[in-house]
């Protein structure tokens, strides 16, 4: 296929996935940022100390109503981390947060199907029950305190908070302007996050779909006995995810073009489970923890992930809950209608707009990180240059300092719900 018509195929295709998704995704992010900002977590935080199985359900929780966002998990598990928590409750707040959220179960349902986002559910808690019980194997009481200590002087930057609603009952903040632009600034801030991974994710899912039949044959042993390729498609599906360096909602495009192109079942959740072990995450482990704990909890977390993917297949198996049919390429890559998605990604444009257009009206843009925040809850700051608004006293210190800078998704300036 000549370069130029590989390009023009892979944006249509990108394209034409984004457009059966985008309704589920406004949706999805909407709902999340009404979780963090009505849910109180400060009570949960606290209780999320020590070992046990408590700490890890409380931990878990607090993932799955948080944002979806890979690195911010990451950076809100270090700051509980540093805190208190134990490592087994540090591990499932981050794999909670990344496979037991709204946004993710919608977007898979879509694209690969209801027995997906069961799977992911179901594996998500899989996932977590493994990681723990395997903990002592990789990593000792010792070497935690290890890391504990180096992350408590590791330079983690600046966690952004969410909005939250302070007091007040859910009808009060229903019928509150305050309350739903503390929506509006979560909804905002996570967008603006996740987009660049999203955008990634839809165009390598696009440019992977014009590779032909044979590769994913190959890659997938689709000639090989079942259980040699179960094991193989575990093994594979996180290694691919390594490789492509997509995490969050994004690698989803892509795992409902290697279900197509012939992976197995318990290889497309490897895959999607295996968002934090992207080549930045780990070196963002290196960095907080140290070379020996990380590499021991990326061994923890790869392990746990083929365990908990060959679990849910075998299972799922057993019930007969695996597809029987894999969707064609035209499925995937379904032209544009007048059917339902017309009507359902109309009423995402004009949430989307609302929830922006409230940020607007109500906001201003932090200039150190980059964040929006709400005028009326923000750090105010009067100078010569003029009036600025902060999401933290951090930020105001920084600016006080002379300091300022761009924002994205380097270590030093980790969003979250710390």
């Amino acid at each position: 296929m000549p370069v130029i018509e590989f390009v023009l195929h892979t944006l249509r295709d990108a394209a034409l996935m984004a457009w059966q998704v985008w309704w589920a995704l406004v949706l999805g992010f909407a709902l999340s940022a009404i979780v963090q900002a009505w849910v109180p977590r400060t009570q949960i935080e606290h209780a999320i100390g020590g070992d046990g199985a408590k700490p890890v359900t409380i931990a878990s929780l607090l993932g799955a109503a948080s944002s979806s966002c890979s690195y911010a998990a990451v950076a809100i598990a270090k700051s509980l981390f540093q805190k208190g928590a134990s490592a087994a409750s540090a591990i499932a707040f981050q794999f909670a947060s990344t496979n037991l959220v709204f946004e993710l179960g919608l977007v898979i349902w879509i694209l690969l199907g209801w027995q997906f986002t069961l799977a992911e559910f179901v594996g998500g808690a899989v996932l977590i029950t493994v990681s723990a019980l395997l903990l002592r194997t990789f990593i000792s009481k010792q070497l935690e305190e290890q890391a504990r200590e180096h992350a408590r002087h590791a330079d983690a930057g600046h966690q952004h908070e969410s909005a939250i609603v302070q007091g007040g009952g859910w009808r009060a903040r229903v019928g509150s302007a305050d309350a739903w632009s503390d929506v509006a600034h979560n909804f905002r801030n996570d967008w603006g996050m996740l987009w660049k991974e999203i955008c990634i994710g839809f165009l390598l899912a696009g440019a992977v779909a014009q590779l032909p039949q044979s590769f994913f044959q190959k890659l997938f042993v689709a000639q090989a006995p079942p259980a040699v390729r179960l094991i193989e498609n575990v093994i594979v599906g996180p290694l691919v995810a390594i490789v492509t360096f997509v995490c969050s909602v994004g690698n989803v495009p892509l795992a409902a073009v290697l279900w197509s192109g012939g992976i197995g079942f318990g290889g497309v959740i490897a895959f999607i489970f295996a968002d934090l072990l992207v080549v930045p995450i780990m070196l963002i482990y290196r960095k907080y923890y140290g070379r020996v704990f990380a590499w021991r909890l990326i061994a923890l977390m790869y392990v746990a992930i083929v365990v908990a993917a060959l679990v849910v297949d075998l299972g799922f198996s057993a019930l007969g809950l695996i597809p029987a049919t894999r969707p064609t390429h035209a499925q995937i890559f379904s032209p544009l209608g007048l059917d339902y998605r017309l009507f359902v990604n109309a009423l995402g444009v004009v949430v989307f707009a609302a929830l922006f257009t409230l940020t607007v009206r109500r906001g201003a843009t932090d200039p150190v990180c980059g964040m929006k925040v709400d005028r009326a809850k923000a750090v105010l700051v009067r100078d010569a240059r003029g009036t600025h608004y902060f999401c933290s006293e951090h930020c105001a210190s920084a600016w006080r300092a002379g300091e300022s800078g761009g924002h994205g998704h380097a270590p030093a300036h980790a969003h979250g719900t710390a």
